[in-house]
């Protein structure tokens, strides 16, 4: 009996050591994909943002957000100048502001609604489409999910919301009307008279299209649709719509929020090899202060010998006391994370053919 004991032990501890490092690697599966669903959703929209700011700042436009003596512009009357007449691909046209969206909300437009210009510049102008103030449909696609989901909240659009169309000297307020969903074919949504497509446009409309459904692979289209207002100059002030008063009566741009942290990362390389240098430099002072008391222990017999574990042993493996060896972990980890950010979930979104579906994904 006393040859058995020792048997049914060594099976029992095997079994349940299996099962302990089972459940690392799904946990481990689980923290990949929520990291992954954290860079679709979040950090694509960091990018997407930097490259925003960037565009705006590369051009000479005024900023009414930093305007001390903020003023209502006065709507024209008369025709509205287009503006711009042409762009190129990629080319900035307007800057574009919703209220129900957010007061913050804000998002630039370029030409062009390709994968590379809707990923990297929120808005993306349809080509054949009329432009800002001009008879017929001004028409701008983007993304609903992922790269700062510019269009992310078009079903909380209500009859008669505002959206404003800003270009370098002009105000275009549109109020919305109405929705609905179609199939990716139907492009008439899109044509310069989407109300009877083939006939001539008599007013100026609005068009806004985006994925549906929202989380899932998109099979539809959400298209909004907006009338034109009125017009004004920027040179004279703001939108009312863009407008609010603070205590003391003064007038306020609504949209003065400053640029995240996030968004003046350009890569996390940086990131990445200054938590790896830190963890060489403790890793050296640890092990010329501490050694492995943990390893040395377990040779010296006066603590048991673990079973096998993934994280448990990189932890073991570590020198130095218990604080230093967590935040080595900790620092070995985070590299980890930033790996995964700056160039697995890139590469597995452009050669993955189910994850290149579900994110659009273009290097740029």
């Amino acid at each position: 009996m006393k040859h058995v004991k020792p048997v049914a032990a060594r099976r029992r501890s095997f079994v349940w050591t299996l099962l302990g490092v089972l459940a690392e690697i799904m946990l481990t599966a689980a923290a990949i994909c929520a990291l992954y669903i954290a860079w679709q959703m979040w950090w694509t929209g960091v990018q997407s943002e930097h490259t925003q700011i960037e565009t705006r700042q590369s051009v000479s436009w005024s900023d009414p957000s930093k305007d001390e003596n903020v003023t209502i512009a006065q709507a024209q009357e008369g025709d509205p100048p287009v503006q711009p007449q042409n762009a190129q691909e990629g080319e900035l046209i307007a800057q574009v502001y919703i209220p129900r969206f957010g007061s913050q909300w804000q998002r630039n437009l370029v030409e062009g609604t390709t994968l590379t210009e809707l990923n990297k510049h929120g808005l993306g102008h349809y080509k054949d489409s009329q432009m800002p103030g001009q008879i017929g449909n001004f028409a701008f696609a983007g993304h609903r999910n992922g790269y700062g989901q510019p269009l992310g909240d078009v079903d909380k659009l209500q009859e008669g919301d505002p959206i404003i169309i800003r270009t370098q000297d002009y105000w275009y307020v549109y109020h919305y009307t109405k929705s609905e969903i179609v199939l990716p074919t139907d492009v008439d949504v899109v044509s310069s008279n989407p109300e009877e497509p083939g006939t001539t446009p008599t007013k100026r409309m609005l068009t806004m299209t985006t994925c549906e459904p929202k989380y899932s692979t998109p099979t539809h289209r959400w298209i909004s649709y907006g009338e034109f207002s009125y017009w004004a100059k920027v040179s004279d002030g703001i939108p009312q719509e863009l407008a609010t008063t603070d205590s003391n009566g003064k007038v306020k741009f609504i949209n003065n929020e400053k640029a995240s942290f996030a968004s003046g990362i350009t890569t996390l390389k940086p990131w990445i090899f200054g938590a790896l240098a830190a963890y060489a430099v403790i890793f050296i002072a640890a092990a010329v202060a501490w050694r492995w008391p943990v390893l040395a222990a377990i040779r010296a017999g006066e603590r048991r010998k673990p079973d096998f574990s993934i994280y448990g042993g990189l932890l073991r493996l570590q020198p130095g006391v218990l604080p230093i060896r967590l935040i080595l972990l900790l620092l070995l980890l985070f590299a980890a994370a930033g790996s995964t950010f700056e160039w697995l979930f890139p590469w597995a979104a452009s050669n993955i053919p189910m994850l290149q579906e579900m994110s659009n994904y273009t290097a740029v």
